[in-house]
This record gives structure tokens, C-alpha cells and sequence, in this order.
């Protein structure tokens, strides 16, 4: 089986289909061009795989296309997938999200927003409906954009348990709800804030990316504004496991498809410095659950000053597993030994914003 690459940039969404190896690449696109492609699915539960993409146009504004045959034709609502109710007085900015249920529920997808907000499809990702429990949670007045804007930009539903969702946003913090969304607690405790004048707050922690491996879901990843956790307990609390990274700020965090225990990341210098230390474009990897950290480098360039952000970064589901990520100078750089080694796949794309990839 081949490997489907989904590439969301600022001007449109490519698609990379690699060679049964995965040394070479067939890539095609722009698909909805200069549209923001901020959030792509890949729902591998049905027999085809539908492509969800979240699409924003300056002209028409935001919706989600799907597609049932790889890209080949999408089909997009002439209404609006997601909207907020009329008594919210909100009005959609874009998907920051588009992440498919647990198999139990075959045709349940979830959308994080901007503003920050949870939506929810019973109809496989066409239609929409606002998780209120969330929306009305009394601490949504104090959540505060982030430097990319306010949005939920992580939904982990759980596994095995659909009633358990986590949630992450920016700038609000780690969110979770065990009973199918209706009630939500703020899951900050151990996260450090650096922007407000109490450090350990019970909420408003700018959190970039959360990371679960369906095999240990109690077990939590995150990358935050000035950073590096993990959680052991489902995210009550956090420890930092930063020690051993060139720096602790940051957007990704991926696991590894069969070994719970190892995560990528990608270290960027400061917030007021988004390039990796050195302009050496380099992954970094953990293989004992953050306890330690290398460097892998073979086949990435030096001298690169472009960031990666949150959702530009992926695994695939082989062994040894495909590593993908891709930057804000528009290259995409692939390994298809768990990281040890790179390969460009595609050069001068528009900014990439996200990275998804699955066997097709």
C-alpha cells in the first residue's frame, strides 16, 4: 500500500502520493487554490478514505470539502458545515481541526474552531454542531488569542471511551470532559505560564500541541509557548520533560505510530525567535518518554531559518514508521525510518500550515 501525503499551505492544499517504499513522490495541486488550508483529515474508517479540508477563501469565506476518492473530485455544502448558532453572536474565522471519532463512532468527526469553540458531525464530517458544554464553560470569557489567533487547534478523542475528549487551545490551556462534552475542567496543573503573573494558573496557558498514543491514552504529550511536558495521569498533571531539547519553545509534537514512548518534536530558538538554534533544521526525538533527547539531522539542511508549526508535522502507520514535516519556506521533508534519515519531497510550496498522511 501507498502512502497519501496531505499538504495545507496558505495558497491551497497539494497532495504527495509516495511509491510503495516511499522513496518517490507523485505530488499534485494547488486543490482549492489561495484558499488556507489550516486543518486536513484523513478518515481511514471507511472502505476509501475521505479527505476533509478545511478551507478559507477572502471571497467566501470558511467551509470544509470532502472527498471520497483521494482528491480526484471534493464536494463542498453550498451552506456552511460549521456555524455558530445565532445566539453565540460568533461568527466562524476558520477549522483549526478535523479529527475523526473513535471507530466505535464510525461517522463522528470533530472540528476545533477559531474563536475557540468545539464542533461535532454525526454524518461524517458534513455537517456540524457546536459542543455547548464547552462554549458555555464559565471560563471562556478569560480565553485570549494566541499569536496565531484564538482557536482550539487540538481534539483527542479518546480510543476506546467516546465520552472522553481533550482539548487544547491558545491561549487557554488543556481542557477535558468525561462525559461526552456536556461538563469540561481545565487540565493545566503543573503547566507553566510565561506571559501572566501567576506562572501555574488554573487555566490561560498557551499550549501549541497535544500528542496521545491510542495504546496508552492516559498518556499525554505537550509542546507550550515555552515548554515541554508530559502527563502520565490522562492530563491532571504535568511534568516537564524539556531537559535535554536545544529549547523549550516550539509547535509540534508527534508519537510514533507503534512505540508509545517515542515522540518528535521540532525546537525553534525563542517566541521572538522562530527559527530551530543555528538555522540547523534538525527533528528531535525521544525514545524513553521525553527522559531524553537526539538530534536527527541526516539529509536536513543548515543554514535554514524557517519555522515548523503546530500541525506540520505527522507520522505515518508503517514499520519502521514514515516521519513527515513541513515548513514555512514551503518544503516538505519525509523519513521513512523513524526518523533517522530525510528526504525532500517537495520544495517551494506556499507556507505550510499542516501535514497529514495515511495508507491509501
Amino acid at each position: 500500500m501507498a502512502v497519501l501525503l496531505a499538504i495545507g499551505t496558505r495558497k491551497g492544499l497539494w497532495l504527495a502520493t509516495g511509491s510503495d517504499d516511499r522513496t518517490s513522490w507523485d505530488v499534485t495541486g494547488p486543490h482549492h487554490p489561495m484558499t488556507d488550508v489550516y486543518a486536513v483529515g484523513i478518515d481511514t474508517r471507511r472502505a476509501t478514505p475521505r479527505l476533509l479540508a478545511g478551507i478559507t477563501s477572502e471571497h467566501f469565506g470558511p467551509s470544509v470539502a470532502t472527498s471520497d476518492d483521494l482528491g480526484a473530485t471534493w464536494t463542498e455544502p453550498d451552506h456552511a458545515p460549521i456555524s455558530f448558532p445565532p445566539d453565540t453572536g460568533e461568527s466562524l474565522v476558520r477549522a483549526w481541526q478535523l479529527v475523526p471519532g473513535p471507530a466505535s463512532e464510525p461517522d463522528v468527526v470533530y472540528a476545533g474552531t477559531e474563536p475557540s469553540a468545539l464542533f461535532r458531525s454525526t454524518d461524517g464530517g458534513r455537517t456540524y454542531e457546536l459542543v455547548r458544554g464547552l462554549w458555555d464553560h464559565p471560563h471562556r470569557a478569560h480565553w485570549t488569542p494566541g499569536g496565531g489567533g484564538k482557536a482550539i487547534h487540538t481534539v483527542l478523542p479518546h480510543p476506546s471511551e467516546p465520552g472522553r475528549i481533550t482539548v487544547a487551545m491558545s491561549t487557554g490551556g488543556v481542557y477535558r470532559s468525561e462525559d461526552g462534552g456536556e461538563s469540561w475542567q481545565a487540565s493545566n496543573t503543573g503547566i507553566k505560564a510565561v506571559h501572566v503573573p501567576d506562572p501555574y494558573p488554573e487555566y490561560g496557558q498557551c499550549v501549541h500541541k497535544l500528542a496521545q498514543h491510542p495504546a496508552e491514552p492516559d498518556r499525554l504529550y505537550a509542546q507550550v509557548h515555552h515548554g515541554v511536558y508530559r502527563s502520565d495521569d490522562a492530563g491532571a498533571t504535568w511534568q516537564s520533560i524539556a531537559d535535554g531539547l536545544p529549547g523549550d519553545f516550539g509547535f509540534p509534537m508527534v508519537v510514533h505510530p507503534h512505540r508509545p514512548g517515542v515522540i518528535y518534536t521540532f525546537p525553534l530558538v525563542a517566541d521572538t525567535m522562530r527559527f530551530p538554534p543555528g538555522g540547523r533544521c534538525r527533528v528531535y526525538r525521544s525514545e524513553d518518554a521525553g527522559k531524553s533527547w537526539e538530534a536527527l539531522g541526516t539529509g536536513l539542511p543548515d543554514g535554514y531559518w524557517a519555522g515548523v508549526m503546530r500541525d506540520a508535522m505527522c507520522t505515518d502507520d508503517f514499520d519502521p514508521a514514515g516521519v513527515y514535516f513541513g515548513s514555512r519556506t514551503g518544503d516538505v521533508y519525509a523519513s521513512r525510518d523513524d526518523g533517522d534519515s530525510w528526504q525532500l519531497v517537495v520544495a517551494h510550496l506556499p507556507d505550510v500550515l499542516c501535514v497529514r498522511a495515511a495508507r491509501v
